[in-house]
This record gives C-alpha cells, sequence and structure tokens, in this order.
C-alpha cells in the first residue's frame, strides 16, 4: 500500500508536523464511505434547514477553534505564509456561516404552489414543487486553497446546507491539513446531532477514482486542472448511471488597459497589475494571464512598472514539485515562442532548495498574438500584448479562450469604449472587473465564479450562495395529501418566500 506523504515545498522533504504520511484509501475503504454516506442522507436532509444552519454554525465555530493549529500545518504543508492562511480560514469560516443564512432565508428551496382550479389550458391539478438534495456528494480538494476549496470548502459548505452527506478527495499537496480539518470537522459534526456518514475523507489517486465511480454518489464538485476534470468525466460517462459534474478548471482571466487608463495612473497600474499575477506565486485560478496595454509613451510606463515589480521579486515557493516543473517548462516553451519576447525576469536561485518558480513578465502585439500566449500558464508569469488602436484590440479579443474574469482598466469618465468592451468580454466571463484586480474573490449573495468552458462546466459554482443550486433537484407533488408534503409547501405557511398561483409572497423573513 502506497503512503500519502506530507511534503514541505519550502524544502521538498517531508514535513516536521506529527503527520508524516497517510495511506491510501483502499477500494474497500471507499466503498464503506460512500455507503455510510447514503445511510446518512435521508437523516441529515431530516434535521431540516434550522437543523443543518446549526451544524454549519458548530463546524465554523470547531474550526476557528482550531485555527492555530490549521494554519500552521497549513503553511508547512504549501508555503503559502501565515497571513494568507489566516485570511483563508476566515473566508472559510464565512462561508460556512453564510450557507447558514441561506438555510434560514429558505429562498433557495424555489418553493412553488399553484392551486388546482380552471386555466385556459383545462383543469389544472394541485401541484406544488421544491427542491430537495441530490444524495451524497464528492468534492475534491483544490491545491491552491487548502481551506477554502478543500475539506472545509465552499462545494462541502454549500452540499452540506443543501442537505446531501459529502466525501473528500484529499488533495495530494496538503494530506495533513486535511486530515487535520476532517477530524475538526468530524467531530463537530457528531456534537452537533449530525448522523454517521455526513463527512468522509479519501487519500490517493486512485481512492478519488473509485470515489467518483462508486454508484452511491450522485454529483461531483471538482477544482483543478483540465486534464484531472476530463479524466473524472471519462469515469462519469462510463457509469451505468452518469452524474453532474461541476468543475472549476483553467483561466486565463484577460486584463485591458484602455488609453485612458495608462495616462491616468501608469505607473500604478503596472504595479498593482505586477503584485496581482505574482501573489500566491502566481497559483490562482483568477491570475491575470493575459495583459492588453496600448502602444505609446503611457503603455510604455505601465509595463516599465510591471518590469521593475519582477526584476525585483525572488524566486517563489511552488505548492508541489509538478505544480513547480510544469511552470518551469511552461514559462520556458512561452519565452521561445516566436512573436514573444521577455521583458523582466525575477532572481533565480538554482540552489536553493524545496519547489521554486522564478516570476517573469513576457511581451508580443496583439496583431499578431500567438495561440500559445492565450494559454494558461500556471504560476507567476503574465504576458502583455501591446495594441495600436481598438479595431486591433477587438480582433485579438475575439481569438481568446473563456474565462473565469475579465478585467477592465479605464479612464476617470470613460464610457464608450468600456461599454464595448463589457459586452464583448461578457461572452467570455463569468465576471467582469472594473479598475481592479481580479486575485480575490469575496464571498456573497452576488458572487459568482464561473464562465464558459475551459473555465467551469456549469451555471453555478462554488462561490456565492448559488453553489448550494448545483447539489439540489426538482420533485413536483401533485394532488398530495398535506399531512405528506413538505413543510414548506403546506397551506399557509410563511417562513420562506413562495411563489403561490403565480405571485411571489416573501414570508415572514
Amino acid at each position: 500500500m502506497t503512503d500519502v506523504p506530507s511534503i514541505d515545498p519550502s524544502t521538498g522533504e517531508i514535513a516536521e508536523i506529527d503527520y508524516r504520511s497517510a495511506p491510501e484509501t483502499t477500494p474497500e475503504q471507499v466503498d464503506r464511505l460512500c455507503r455510510a454516506a447514503a445511510s446518512a442522507a435521508e437523516p441529515l436532509e431530516a434535521l431540516g434547514r434550522d437543523g443543518r444552519a446549526s451544524l454549519l454554525d458548530a463546524l465554523a465555530e470547531a474550526l476557528e477553534g482550531a485555527g492555530d493549529r490549521i494554519v500552521a500545518v497549513a503553511d508547512r504543508e504549501t508555503g503559502l505564509g501565515a497571513t494568507r492562511l489566516t485570511g483563508e480560514l476566515a473566508r472559510t469560516c464565512y462561508q460556512l456561516r453564510l450557507f447558514a443564512e441561506v438555510l434560514r432565508d429558505g429562498g433557495y428551496l424555489e418553493a412553488t404552489v399553484d392551486h388546482a382550479g380552471d386555466t385556459p389550458m383545462g383543469p389544472r391539478p394541485d401541484l406544488r414543487r421544491m427542491l430537495v438534495p441530490v444524495g451524497p456528494v464528492a468534492v475534491f480538494g483544490a491545491s491552491n486553497f487548502p481551506l477554502a476549496f478543500s475539506v472545509p470548502g465552499g462545494d462541502t459548505a454549500s452540499a452540506l446546507a443543501a442537505g446531501a452527506p459529502v466525501v473528500v478527495k484529499a488533495h495530494g499537496s496538503h494530506p495533513a491539513t486535511s486530515q487535520l480539518c476532517f477530524d475538526v470537522l468530524a467531530a463537530a459534526a457528531t456534537a452537533a446531532g449530525a448522523p454517521d456518514g455526513t463527512l468522509g475523507l479519501v487519500h490517493g489517486q486512485q481512492a478519488g477514482a473509485d470515489l467518483v465511480a462508486h454508484p452511491e454518489i450522485r454529483a461531483v464538485g471538482f477544482t483543478g486542472s483540465t486534464g484531472g476534470a476530463r479524466a473524472l468525466l471519462k469515469i462519469i460517462e462510463g457509469r451505468p448511471d452518469p452524474i453532474p459534474f461541476f468543475g472549476e478548471l483553467s483561466s486565463l482571466n484577460p486584463v485591458v488597459v484602455t488609453a485612458g487608463a495608462a495616462l491616468d495612473r501608469a505607473a500604478r497600474l503596472g504595479a498593482e497589475i505586477a503584485a496581482s499575477f505574482t501573489l500566491g506565486a502566481g497559483q490562482f485560478c483568477t491570475k491575470p494571464g493575459l495583459v492588453f496595454v496600448p502602444s505609446g509613451d503611457a503603455g510604455d510606463e505601465v509595463v516599465t512598472a510591471m518590469g521593475e515589480a519582477i526584476t525585483s521579486a525572488a524566486p517563489m515557493v511552488m505548492l508541489n514539485e509538478g505544480i513547480a516543473a510544469a511552470y518551469g517548462k511552461g514559462a520556458g516553451l512561452l519565452g521561445a515562442t516566436a512573436g514573444i519576447e521577455e521583458a523582466a525576469r525575477g532572481a533565480t536561485d538554482d540552489d536553493a532548495p524545496g519547489f521554486r518558480g522564478t516570476p517573469r513578465l513576457l511581451t508580443t502585439t496583439a496583431a499578431d498574438l500567438p495561440p500559445e500566449a492565450t494559454e494558461e500558464c500556471f504560476g507567476p508569469l503574465t504576458v502583455v500584448a501591446r495594441y495600436s488602436g481598438e479595431a486591433e484590440l477587438f480582433t485579438a479579443l475575439a481569438t481568446l479562450p473563456s474565462s473565469l474574469t475579465a478585467t477592465i482598466h479605464k479612464g476617470p469618465a470613460e464610457v464608450e469604449l468600456p461599454g464595448r468592451l463589457d459586452r464583448r468580454l461578457r461572452r467570455l466571463a463569468g465576471r467582469i472587473l472594473y479598475d481592479g484586480q481580479p486575485t480575490g474573490v469575496a464571498v456573497s449573495w452576488a458572487q459568482h465564479h464561473g464562465g464558459p468552458w475551459p473555465a467551469t462546466n456549469s451555471q453555478h459554482t462554488s462561490v456565492g450562495t448559488s453553489a448550494i443550486r448545483r447539489f439540489l433537484r426538482p420533485v413536483t407533488w401533485q394532488n398530495a395529501p398535506a399531512e405528506l408534503l413538505p413543510e414548506e409547501l403546506r397551506e399557509g405557511y410563511d417562513g420562506v418566500p413562495r411563489r403561490v398561483d403565480g405571485v411571489l409572497r416573501v414570508g415572514r423573513g
């Protein structure tokens, strides 16, 4: 049996923590966990909205209570730093509590009542519809967010809120963090009255494949590479009963700097964009990978400021050996591509231990934009494409793949060009930013973290309250006895927003 080791990426050695390695989960263990999750599905749903809201609050409190230890272990496994990880833990706990609010609000149920009566189509039976949980969900932790997109992350929070038990596949970059978070959450869930099997955890690549193939799993949430997503989709397609797959994958996240923006604040823009694409060693799914900058003196100043920030940057710790190797190879190939030149390179230290990446700034032209410049390079690198005129810019934008984000930096009072850019970029991206940086995804009711393929393959994503929608399905009751209806669909109930005979009623709040 192969062990999954805990590696310190700053040294490349086994991490000096209590947890050194864990055995990969066997097929028999995966089967037991999935069957336990299936057994937990009905009693977890029976906890009701208030019961599951209390469960989510308890999970957040437990994570906060173990926060110092969790941050220390996660830092040792990821090299992301205590400050970043402390903020990520706060975000993770906020997500859990936000979904508790979603449950108490109840609007997510889409409760709808159509009373029996005559219609232009003829007599109508009594019809009542709402969303119910899909059943046990498999969640795959992401390498770059060991807390917010991992064992206690947005996928887990939204699935539990929906009433769906969760079995998480721990990411191999942070198995100790995953195990620690799971232990904390499992103990808190039991204390809060959750049924056995509400949460499960598996380690190892084969265990992940077995998990997706298991007949008790009814949906999959995944954050990772397009290649990893395709491998899981192949497993799902081979099932007798294919299930929904919610993937958040690669993203270029283009940025457009207008001439007005460059004239207004060139040096500041350059420094801020450089800080964004090197944040976390460029290992964010929202990292800006292609920046359109106008030709001319003001645009030159933007690029100069970016270059100055990169030249002074030290080698950056990458999350694991595979990511570091892929970045080194990808950056080298991109830099050697015809039509692309290197504008700046950070420091290199071949003797430094661990897994590191050298920040790089590359340049090209929008008129002759190489296809290679439109592909994601995961790490601290971006490509600047200089454009001469709006026609050249829009022609280049038409060649881009879809992304999670697209950013517009505009000049003061500039409206016409940003408006046309907005209309073009919204076809490509799920989030349009103005005068800011895409790295940083606030968790809120209005937030969304998706975009057309290859950014995601779903309408609803793991960030924002609509994440719960992925793990629910509609059921309609026709002429059902009142005592057999869910409480939210019974006559006179006003605890959640409902649409009754076509009229929206917001309930008592």
